[in-house]
């Protein structure tokens, strides 16, 4: 996808007119099928803006959501946050490996930068619902996640999840102030890709799908 100018006039969404029904199944393809994770160290400029983000974020708010319960929330992390975060990196990689060198410590730092937008997904599980169980409420989750990322491809950016030890550390539980039933799930970086690879190959429909027409010997019952 070429690097944005503008969101409004380069991204996908904007070539197709908004009363063309017609164009809508072809930009769906393409927003969907044309997404690529692109790794946080092959992020940069341009990114999106402080407008383009809440736009971007609003579109987590279309996800399903059994119950209401929005299961899930995302913290921002700035550029004045970077610092914290390098060192919640490297104190959950200490909390992990004591005898962690500075080597590996300086790597776990420099991961906090990577990527000009930075975004923290939290699961918020609430597991005494009994009419909507733990993993209806992560697939809410997910699908707000999906929505954010096609958002962001909407308006000419790309993106990229990453997670690792460090979400699961107790340091940045306590840096962010997770609840209880909160799980830090993933990062999810947004900006503008300084290298892609090739697409992968995606599975054919027939790899994940079956079709069931009732029991094989006709019958009406199980």
């Amino acid at each position: 996808m070429p690097h944005p100018t503008s969101p409004a006039t380069s991204s996908p969404a904007a070539a197709a007119a908004p009363d063309d029904p017609a164009a809508l199944p072809a930009l769906c393809d393409q927003l969907i099928h044309g997404r690529q994770h692109i790794g946080p160290r092959h992020l940069g400029e341009p990114a999106p803006d402080a407008h383009a983000l809440d736009a971007i974020l609003a579109a987590a708010a279309a996800a399903p959501d059994h119950g209401r319960l929005q299961p899930w929330r995302f913290i921002v992390l700035g550029e004045r946050a970077r610092p914290t975060l390098a060192q919640v990196f490297v104190d959950a990689l200490l909390e992990r490996d004591p005898q962690a060198g500075t080597e590996q410590q300086d790597d776990a730092r420099e991961k906090a930068g990577r990527s000009p937008v930075l975004i923290l997904a939290i699961a918020d599980l609430h597991d005494d619902e009994a009419d909507v169980p733990v993993f209806e409420q992560l697939l809410s989750l997910g699908c707000a996640v999906q929505n954010l990322l096609l958002a962001a491809r909407a308006r000419g950016y790309d993106s990229g999840l990453s997670s690792g030890r460090a979400l699961r550390s107790r340091v940045l539980r306590r840096t962010f102030a997770l609840g209880e039933h909160e799980h830090a799930v993933c990062f999810i970086s947004l900006g503008t890709a300084r290298r892609r690879k090739p697409m992968r190959v995606r599975p054919e429909v027939d790899r994940f799908v079956t079709h069931y027409d009732g029991p094989a010997d006709g019958s009406s019952t199980p």
